[in-house]
C-alpha cells in the first residue's frame, strides 16, 4: 500500500483513501468475526473487548451473515479504529499526506 500511495501521491484522492480505509476495516472486522467460529468464542471475545454480557450473548448467537455483522454497531464499537491502529493497520490518508507534504516542494518552480 505504501508503494502504491507513493506512486499516486500527486493525485487528489483523499476521499477515495477514506472509503478504502473504511472498507478495509469492515473487511478486517468480518475476518475476525469469521475467525471466532463458535458462539461461545464470539461472546467471550466481545465481553473481553468491553461489550456488556447480555449484548455479547445476543450478538454472539446471531444468525446474521458475516458482512452484516461486520457493519453492525457491536463490532464497530468493540473492534474500534484505535484497536486496528494498535495492531499495525496504518492510515492510508496519513501516509498520503506525508508524501504530498514531502514532495510538494520538489515539484514547484522556483
Amino acid at each position: 500500500m505504501t508503494g502504491w500511495i507513493g506512486y499516486f501521491h500527486l493525485a487528489d484522492m483523499q476521499r477515495f483513501l477514506q472509503q478504502l480505509l473504511e472498507h478495509t476495516r469492515k473487511r478486517l472486522r468480518q475476518i475476525m468475526w469469521k475467525h471466532w467460529k463458535r458462539p461461545r468464542t464470539r461472546t467471550r471475545n466481545l465481553v473481553a473487548l468491553g461489550i456488556p454480557r447480555s449484548k455479547a450473548y445476543e450478538w454472539g448467537n446471531s444468525s446474521k451473515g458475516y458482512w452484516r455483522v461486520a457493519g453492525s454497531w457491536i463490532l464497530t464499537r468493540s473492534l474500534t479504529n484505535q484497536y486496528w491502529e494498535d495492531h499495525g493497520l496504518k492510515s492510508f490518508i496519513q501516509r498520503w499526506e506525508t508524501f504530498r507534504w514531502k514532495h510538494s516542494y520538489s515539484y514547484q518552480r522556483v
